[in-house]
């Protein structure tokens, strides 16, 4: 039986507690982290996952629409994110584009050199159901702050009432329209990098194929958290960490068939880019992938081939970490310094 949830205050201060303890302190309470492949999940989040099993929370999808499932998201994205970090600047736009306006959010830290900085253009996780700008603040804000670059958060259409390739569109959209205003966003358009989470990481890597393809601007760099990208076959690791591990099988199962609703075709390169016939030409590609998440294998897989076929290709597994780790910067050590990896390669990618 899942319990009410506390207030996100509250909870959010539960929660950072008990992941701040030792270790030692950790495994007393919790028991030992479980292993596998030759990995320990680490103890803060261990314990994490025993305090959500403690609560009785059940995977996203358990018998939830998908308005249940957003509203849950949100909850849960208030009470890991803590308090903001500070920004010079955070601006609402909305930007035209092919279905309706998609709103988007700058964000420019502070203390920035007066001359043209990178620019991040960061697409969102959530299964291409659930997630929004407010969702994905902390990681967008954690970002600008720690590789010292302005950042547009994408609020792309979702699924099920806008199935694939709505998200595609208005993600190809939200780039373009970047590397052309990057000048009065006070950004060097030479330097605009995709970035996301999970399903936000198959949309920017979806992106760069389509840039790619079309010819124009590219992306300067890549930047794919925990990216879905392969929506065809069934990699060990989406059975071997099924569940447990926060995202489970089911739910990715729930999130493709809302996306994919309208009976599109799995291998789609936009959708599967695992299956593209050639990935020779994108742009240099830095891959994180967690040790105990359904989607690590692929990820990694899509590392290898992209490297195959050419291309810049930096892959770090966190064998220690769960999916998700990009929302957990608050509340989790061992997310935090993983991030912090993350943000200086971006930091270095676009110097």
């Amino acid at each position: 039986m899942e319990l009410p949830r506390l207030p996100p205050r509250l909870e959010h201060l539960i929660v950072r507690s008990v992941c701040g303890l030792p270790g030692w302190a950790q495994r007393r309470l919790f028991g030992p982290p479980p292993t596998a492949d030759g990995q320990e999940l680490a103890p803060d989040l261990h314990a994490l996952l025993r305090l959500a099993a403690l609560a009785g929370e059940t995977p996203l999808s358990d018998g939830r629409t998908p308005e249940e499932a957003r509203a849950l998201n949100r909850a849960g994205a208030k009470a890991a994110a803590g308090p903001p970090q500070p920004m010079a600047a955070v601006e609402g736009l909305e930007i035209p584009g092919p279905g309706r306006a998609i709103p988007v959010r700058l964000y420019v830290p502070p203390n920035l050199p007066p001359s043209a900085q990178p620019l991040i253009v960061y697409y969102h996780g959530g299964g291409w159901v659930v997630g929004d700008l407010d969702t994905h603040d902390g990681v967008c804000r954690f970002l600008a702050s720690n590789v010292g670059a302005r950042v547009i958060s994408v609020d792309y259409r979702l699924a099920p009432e806008h199935p694939f390739p709505a998200a595609v569109e208005d993600c190809f959209t939200a780039f373009h329209w970047a590397t052309q205003q990057a000048t009065q966003l006070g950004a060097d358009p030479s330097r605009i990098a995709v970035a996301g989470d999970s399903a936000g990481g198959n949309l920017a890597a979806a992106v760069s194929l389509l840039a790619h393809a079309g010819g124009g601007q590219q992306p300067a760099m890549q930047l794919l958290l925990y990216p879905v990208t392969d929506a065809v076959g069934s990699h060990p690791s989406r059975d071997q960490f099924a569940d447990g591990f926060l995202l489970t099988k089911s739910d990715m199962d729930w999130f493709e068939a809302h996306y994919l609703s309208n009976g599109a075709d799995r291998e789609d390169p936009r959708i599967s880019m695992l299956r593209a016939a050639n990935l020779s030409g994108l742009p240099p590609t830095y891959i994180a992938t967690a040790g105990f998440d359904p989607l690590r294998d692929e990820g990694e897989l899509f590392a290898e081939r992209a490297r195959a076929a050419g291309v810049d290709v930096a892959l770090h597994r966190h064998p220690e970490l769960i999916h998700g780790f990009a929302n957990m910067t608050a509340i989790s050590r061992t997310a935090r310094s993983a991030m912090h990896e993350v943000a200086g390669a971006l930091r270095m990618g676009l110097t």
